[in-house]
């Protein structure tokens, strides 16, 4: 009778183990058909987490954007009202854990990016408490304008808050999306109390609407015949993760399958 009884507990512990593995969101240990887009995307997360390089990069950006602040400091005359417009995402907020998370499970956004928003766990990028915050205290507001849906209001203001980013104890200046993705007519609602001195953003669309919906050829003309702005009035912050310059290269068509997406990248490559 005794080696019955061992086997049907042996067996259940067996059970009671996998039961409780189920539970779990685990990283897959096979790769699915669709999800070798997914591993693409592994140096660029890396390279964003990892790389001393990026941190320079924002710190560099902060900076210029500090020295152009004073110059237009200098020449303010009495009653002006100035902004500084930045974007959230990759601009004043590091999301790289969500990234991270899609290459781990081959699920992209929007899978989990909602969760991810109501967390109010992004990290500050390098710099950008310490700027926006110099910037208030000169006189000088800020606003924050994000593609993140209106919905997501509350974990988008929580997590700047908690971060100690400025002008955050209300919502008044924190643009969300509501209906359009193009920023241009909050940029413009803006312009009716302010002028706007300085624009910040990872993706070109963060900066002037003459960059939107553009091909990869056209959006790069753009950034010829506008080069003077570029370190003046247009900081431009690093992602090599998403954006729209990736949008391009799909022609915009994000309902392609990821196959089609991958093939499409390949596609946009020079090589020689």
């Amino acid at each position: 009778m005794i080696r019955p009884l061992y086997y049907v507990g042996y067996v259940f512990a067996i059970l009671v183990m996998f039961s409780g593995c189920a539970g779990k969101m685990s990283p897959r240990s096979t790769v699915p058909p669709d999800g070798l887009i997914y591993e693409q995307n592994v140096m660029s997360t890396l390279w964003y987490q990892a790389s001393a390089e990026a941190r320079a990069l924002y710190y560099q950006a902060f900076n210029i954007a500090r020295w152009q602040l004073d110059q237009r400091l200098a020449e303010r005359t009495s009653g002006e009202k100035l902004a500084v417009v930045v974007d959230v995402d990759e601009t004043v907020l590091d999301n790289s854990p969500f990234q991270a998370k899609a290459i781990e499970i081959y699920e992209g956004y929007p899978v989990g990016w909602d969760d991810w928003c109501n967390l109010a766990q992004a990290e500050p990028v390098p710099g950008a408490v310490e700027f926006l915050n110099y910037a208030v205290d000169n006189g000088v507001d800020v606003f924050y304008i994000t593609n993140r849906k209106d919905f997501l209001m509350d974990g988008t203001w929580k997590n700047l808050k908690a971060k100690g980013f400025p002008q955050v104890e209300t919502t008044d200046h924190l643009y969300l999306r509501a209906d359009e993705s193009s920023k241009e007519p909050r940029r413009q609602k803006i312009a009716e109390t302010h002028e706007i001195v300085l624009l910040m953003g990872d993706n070109l669309n963060d900066l002037a609407e003459v960059f939107e919906g553009k091909s990869t050829a056209d959006r790069a003309a753009a950034v010829d015949q506008l080069k003077d702005e570029f370190g003046q009035r247009f900081i431009v912050l690093p992602n090599p993760m998403y954006g729209a310059w990736e949008g391009a290269v799909y022609q915009y068509n994000w309902n392609l399958t990821n196959p089609e997406k991958a093939q499409k990248r390949k596609a946009a490559l020079t090589s020689y």
